[in-house]
């Protein structure tokens, strides 16, 4: 049996950690989240890799961040973690807000990762005012309604229309138990602020990129844009989940996640003075939104 353990920093975070061997890998939890989000894959993680989950700062069980507190702080913070774990370089997985991170993480600290895992993610609110102007707007918002009652608002949208009842539920009282202020605001406010679309063609460690088949929070299509910016990246389309693909479809988001680090790790590791030479992965093929799939170029799969 795996044991997880929960870490806190010198920072004042609470990190969830197992695993004692092998590749580091780092999840990051989307706004309205926390690390219990990735219960249904820490565990399994551990088998191969040194796996952790963070409560952002200012989430849950972690002490609240200093005002302000932008994008670069947060993927500060989350590369002190990521070092905490063991010598890089890590896996980094970021679902929603948490890949948004994970993309400044990787854009400011190359050197720490192995490979980037975007789920459901964005290039960030700044790229759309009106995208910018609704983000800042939350933090009242959570002050107006309290946690539980905006959890109760929002939870509901976060999977698809066929989620069971059960699961909606686990999402909601997820998120009343994690947000607060200034936490949340201070990553609305990251996220208002944050267009990536001019940096992702920079980036150089092996890429996957997955959205749920329903995500109707930042949708399919912006994640094929992130795909077609990031060089040589995978993208995989997860059937039947919306925009929280690894909670609404645990096990399919697993196996697709561990394929593509087993993928990973089997490369050439990278050189002491930075990351390895990027090699673009094989054609493959992903899933579809009608359940077929397709060929697509630099795609990758779990077949």
């Amino acid at each position: 049996m795996t044991t997880t353990r929960t870490v806190t920093t010198g920072t004042g975070l609470r990190v969830d950690t197992a695993g004692e061997h092998g590749t580091p890998v780092l999840l990051l939890h989307g706004i309205g989240s926390a690390a219990a989000s990735f219960a249904g894959q820490l565990p399994a993680l551990a088998r191969h890799h040194r796996a952790a989950a963070w409560d952002a700062p200012g989430y849950a069980r972690s002490d609240d961040p200093p005002t302000p507190y932008r994008m670069d702080d947060f993927a500060d913070a989350a590369a002190a973690v990521l070092t905490g774990l063991g010598p890089p370089p890590a896996h980094v997985v970021g679902v929603s807000w948490g890949g948004v991170v994970a993309t400044r993480l990787a854009l400011r600290h190359p050197h720490l990762l192995r490979s980037l895992v975007l789920v459901g993610s964005t290039r960030g609110s700044g790229r759309d005012p009106a995208a910018a102007r609704a983000m800042l707007e939350r933090g009242g918002e959570l002050a107006a309604l309290g946690a539980r009652e905006f959890a109760r608002t929002r939870a509901p949208r976060l999977l698809s229309d066929r989620a069971p009842a059960s699961a909606v539920g686990a999402v909601r009282d997820l998120m009343a138990r994690s947000v607060r202020l200034p936490g949340y605001a201070e990553a609305a406010a990251s996220m208002a602020e944050t267009d990536h679309t001019g940096a992702l063609p920079t980036l150089r460690m092996p890429t996957l990129v997955l959205v749920g088949e329903h995500d109707r929070v930042t949708g399919v299509a912006e994640s094929e844009h992130i795909h077609r910016l990031v060089p040589g990246s995978a993208f995989a389309v997860i059937p039947g989940a919306g925009h929280l693909a690894n909670q609404e479809r645990p096990d399919l988001f697993l196996r697709l996640l561990e394929g593509f680090l087993a993928d990973v790790d089997a490369r050439p590791g990278p050189a002491a003075d930075g990351p390895a030479p990027r090699e673009d992965p094989p054609p493959g093929r992903a899933a579809t939104a009608d359940g077929a799939t397709r060929d697509k170029e630099r795609t990758w799969t779990s077949d």
